[in-house]
C-alpha cells in the first residue's frame, strides 16, 4: 500500500519525516520482517507486539505504528525511521484490511454458525469457483487477525471473497461484519458451542445475527431456525432452507444424492448436516448468478478438509478422523451418519466438548443418551471416551459396549490389544482434545 492510503486508512498521526508517495508492505511479525516494511505490532491477551518495535527497527523496517511514541523517538530522530500513531493497533489492522477490501471490492460472502461453518465455507467456494476467481479464509483464520490476514492475502483479480467468521461473545461477528462489509451473508446454524459464555441459545443467536449488522448487500441464508427468525433485524431479502426441503435419491458414507427446488445434486460425501450444508451453496450461487450446471459441478467437485471426515489408514487399523471440533449438535449429527451409513464393526472414540458452561456434565450426557437410544444401535458397535468430561458419555450407554479412559495412551493400549483391525475407527471431540493423536500413537 501506498503510505499516503495507510494514513487515509488509519487517520494515523505522523512522527518523522515520510514520502507519502512510497509503497510498503505491512508486517506484524518481526520475525519475518524485511528492509523497507511497516511493522503494525498487535497485542493479545499474552503478548504486545509493542515491545518489538526496535527490534523491527533493527531489522530493516523503515516504520512502525505504535500508540505511544516516546520511546521510540530516538529511533525517529537519529536513524531516519517513522512513527505512525493510533489509539489501538488492532482497529488499525481492520481498517487497512477495509480499505484493501473496499479498493479491490470483490462480492463478500460471509460465513457464520454454531457448527459446520468452516465446512459450508468450503462446499460454497467450491461451488462459485465454477464460475468466478475466488478466495476463501483459510483454515483458523476466522478472528479479527485472520479477517485481516485473509483480506491482505487475496490476490488482486479476486472476484468472490469468502469469508468465516467465528466468536466466543457477543460484539465479535459484529466487529468483523463492519470492517468485511459482506453482501451476502450465511448463517449455517445455531447450538450451543460457546453457550457457556453467552448463556443461553438465543444470546447465541444473536451474537451470530451480528453479521447483517453492516451488511451491505441484501440477501441473507439461514437454516430456517425459529431463534434466527426471532432475533434477526434485517430488511433485504431472507432465504431459510431446511433438510426437509430436499428428496433423498441416496446416502451411503462417501455419497449423497438429493433434489432441491427440482433440480437433482451430488455430493462425494456423506451426512445429513452436509446436505444441509451443501443447501446454503446452492442458495448462494443462485445469488450469483450461477446455472445449475455449474452449481452440480461445484458440489460434485467438494473435497473435505484436514480433520473434517478424514479417512486415513495407521497401525492396520481404517479411521475417520473428524477430530477438528464438537459441541452438542456436531456430535449428535457425528453419531447419526455414522450409525446410519457405515457397516460392519463401528468404533466410537468421543472426547470432551468445550466451553459449555455450568451445564457442561448435563451435555455430555444427553449425547450418551441419544446413543443409547438410537435407531441404528446395535451389538457390533463399541463407545470409547477419553477426558474429563466423555466419561457422561459412555456412564449413558449401556445398550452397547462402552468404556471409558483416563488418558488417549491408555484408550490407544486398550486398542491395539482389545479391538480388532476389522472394526473401523472414528474419532469426535473439540479441538482442544488432539484426539488426531490417536492416529500417530497408532502408527508408531
Amino acid at each position: 500500500m501506498k503510505l499516503s492510503e495507510i494514513i487515509q486508512a488509519t487517520d494515523a498521526k505522523i512522527i518523522g519525516n515520510v514520502d507519502l508517495e512510497s509503497e510498503m508492505k505491512i508486517s506484524t511479525d518481526t520475525r519475518t520482517i524485511e528492509n523497507g516494511d511497516l511493522y503494525l505490532p498487535l497485542k493479545g491477551a499474552n503478548f504486545d507486539g509493542e515491545k518489538f518495535v526496535e527490534q523491527a527497527f533493527e531489522k530493516g523496517a523503515i516504520g512502525a505504528f505504535c500508540t505511544t511514541d516516546n520511546i521510540f523517538l530516538d529511533w525517529v530522530l537519529e536513524k531516519e525511521k517513522f512513527l505512525l500513531q493510533v489509539p489501538d493497533t488492532l482497529i488499525a489492522y481492520l481498517q487497512l484490511a477495509n480499505f484493501r477490501r473496499n479498493k479491490l471490492n470483490p462480492k463478500v460472502v460471509a460465513i457464520t454458525g454454531s457448527s459446520g461453518k468452516t465446512t459450508t465455507k468450503e462446499i460454497i467456494a467450491s461451488v462459485l469457483e465454477t464460475k468466478y476467481k475466488v478466495f476463501k479464509t483459510p483454515l483458523n483464520y476466522n478472528n479479527e487477525i485472520g479477517l485481516c490476514q485473509t483480506i491482505f492475502s487475496m490476490p488482486d483479480d479476486t472476484e468472490i471473497l469468502v469469508l468465516e467468521m467465528g466468536m466466543r461473545g457477543l460484539g465479535e461477528i459484529e466487529l468483523l461484519s463492519k470492517y468485511a462489509e459482506p453482501d451476502i451473508t450465511v448463517i449455517s446454524n445455531v447450538g450451543t458451542a460457546h453457550i457457556g459464555r453467552l448463556g443461553s441459545k438465543e444470546n447465541i443467536a444473536r451474537a451470530k445475527c451480528e453479521i447483517v449488522k453492516y451488511q451491505r448487500g441484501n440477501i441473507f441464508i439461514s437454516h430456517d431456525n425459529e431463534l434466527i427468525k426471532k432475533v434477526l433485524n434485517f430488511s433485504g431479502e431472507k432465504i431459510f432452507y431446511s433438510f426437509n426441503d430436499v428428496k433423498i435419491f441416496e446416502k451411503k458414507s462417501d455419497y449423497s444424492k438429493f433434489e432441491y427446488q427440482d433440480n437433482v445434486y451430488e455430493l462425494n460425501i456423506g451426512g445429513d448436516f452436509n446436505i444441509e450444508n451443501a443447501l446454503s451453496a446452492i442458495n448462494v450461487a443462485y445469488a450469483l448468478n450461477l446455472s445449475v450446471e455449474q452449481i452440480q459441478e461445484g458440489l460434485k467437485n467438494y473435497k473435505s478438509i484436514e480433520k473434517r471426515w478424514e479417512s486415513v489408514v495407521s497401525g492396520g487399523y481404517q479411521i475417520v478422523n473428524d477430530s477438528y471440533n464438537a459441541n452438542p449438535e456436531s456430535m449428535k449429527a457425528f453419531v447419526d451418519t455414522v450409525l446410519e451409513l457405515y457397516e460392519n464393526k463401528k468404533v466410537l472414540i468421543l472426547g470432551d466438548m468445550g466451553e459449555l458452561g455450568s451445564d457442561e456434565k448435563i451435555y455430555h450426557q444427553e449425547v450418551g443418551m441419544y446413543i443409547n437410544d438410537h435407531k441404528h444401535l446395535s451389538d457390533d458397535i463399541t463407545i470409547l471416551t477419553v477426558g474429563c468430561l466423555g466419561k457422561y458419555i459412555s456412564d449413558s450407554v449401556t445398550n452397547c459396549n462402552s468404556k471409558h479412559f483416563a488418558t488417549i495412551e491408555n484408550l490407544v493400549d486398550y486398542l491395539q490389544s482389545a479391538i480388532s483391525q476389522d472394526n473401523k475407527i472414528f474419532l469426535k471431540a473439540s479441538r482442544s482434545m488432539k484426539l488426531e493423536r490417536i492416529i500417530d500413537f497408532l502408527g508408531n
